[in-house]
């Protein structure tokens, strides 16, 4: 294991966290637009004249975007030289660094497009939709990059991860849908009080981002119930250490998520809280990633355990009888 290689991708991981966070506030700043509809110029200039505020906020955002890109970069390469031809590391790199490319192109259509500021079609719903499953898709290759370098596994093959795991991964990705289009909706709608917010989201001349934020409150529910209960499956047994701790911390995090929507919620989605829950989602989301690629490395016994035991019990029967 290279320390100082494990340490650096953790670290890039952190950035990104954290630029991920920046864009949400340009998103709750109406900030979208502050260097205009130009890309990758900011007012069609590389360094912009008048700095006002949604621009300041802007340009910040596509400049630690520049960092992240340098970043992964040097990733990417480090990773080469210290990791042989082959390895995990420098295949989840790449992807790492393919993902970004596309996040950059993304958010390149948001500009252009103009879905930003204050834009209410549902195309900004569906493309804000596709920008965040690529964000997931970056952050879980990130996270593999560093656990795979941290963990000193060479190879490490998708197919081990039980079936169970998968359907824990894609619950994550459309609990975060739903809570990116229900953030969406706070932030374009703010209500003054919880029983006007419901009041509108249920009226049928409201926007299509209103009535679609009632969806997130139970998919979050009914997600929670069973990433739970996938990571709790991972604790039967003899468990290895590292799988059941990654499972312990899978419970507890969605449990902490659980509160902490039901309190923005209640506050009716300050900015503040509303990073605050973005940012522990996402960390929920590379919780689950960990204990995907945990119970993958330790074993695939969990891939069809309960129809093995019962085919084996019949077998049993059959020979007694």
């Amino acid at each position: 294991m290279n320390k100082g290689f494990t340490r650096f991708a953790w670290l890039v991981l952190g950035y990104n966290l954290a630029v991920i966070l920046w864009g949400a506030y340009v998103r709750v700043s109406f900030s979208g637009d502050g260097c205009g509809a130009n890309w990758p110029t900011c007012n069609g200039r590389v360094l912009p004249g008048q700095m006002t505020t949604p621009t300041l906020i802007e340009f910040t955002h596509r400049m630690m975007t520049s960092v992240d890109a340098i970043l992964l970069v040097a990733l990417c390469a480090w990773a080469f030289l210290v990791f042989p031809k082959g390895h995990a590391v420098r295949r989840y790199g790449v992807l790492s660094l393919i993902f970004l490319f596309i996040e950059a192109l993304l958010g390149a259509g948001l500009v252009l497009f103009r879905h930003v500021a204050r834009d209410e079609s549902a195309g900004r719903a569906w493309y804000l939709s596709a920008h965040l499953v690529n964000t997931m898709l970056l952050l879980a290759a990130l996270t593999a990059t560093a656990w795979l370098a941290s963990t000193a596994t060479a190879q490490f093959r998708l197919a081990r991860i039980p079936r169970l795991l998968w359907g824990a991964l894609t619950v994550t990705v459309a609990v975060s849908i739903t809570g990116a289009i229900a953030a969406l909706g706070d932030t374009l709608f703010p209500a003054a009080s919880l029983a006007e917010g419901m009041r509108r989201d249920f009226s049928g001349a409201s926007s299509v981002l209103l009535r679609l934020r009632l969806v997130h409150p139970v998919i979050a529910i009914l997600g929670a119930a069973f990433l739970i209960w996938a990571a709790a499956a991972m604790l039967r047994g003899k468990s290895e250490g590292t799988l059941r701790t990654a499972g312990g911390r899978v419970i507890a995090l969605t449990l902490f998520q659980l509160t902490l929507g039901a309190i923005n919620l209640s506050l009716l989605a300050p900015v503040w809280m509303q990073l605050i829950h973005l940012l522990t989602a996402d960390i929920v989301w590379v919780s689950v990633v960990v204990l995907a690629l945990e119970a993958g490395k330790t074993s695939s016994r969990f891939n069809d355990r309960p129809l093995a035991s019962a085919a084996q019990s019949r077998m049993n029967g059959s020979s007694i009888a």
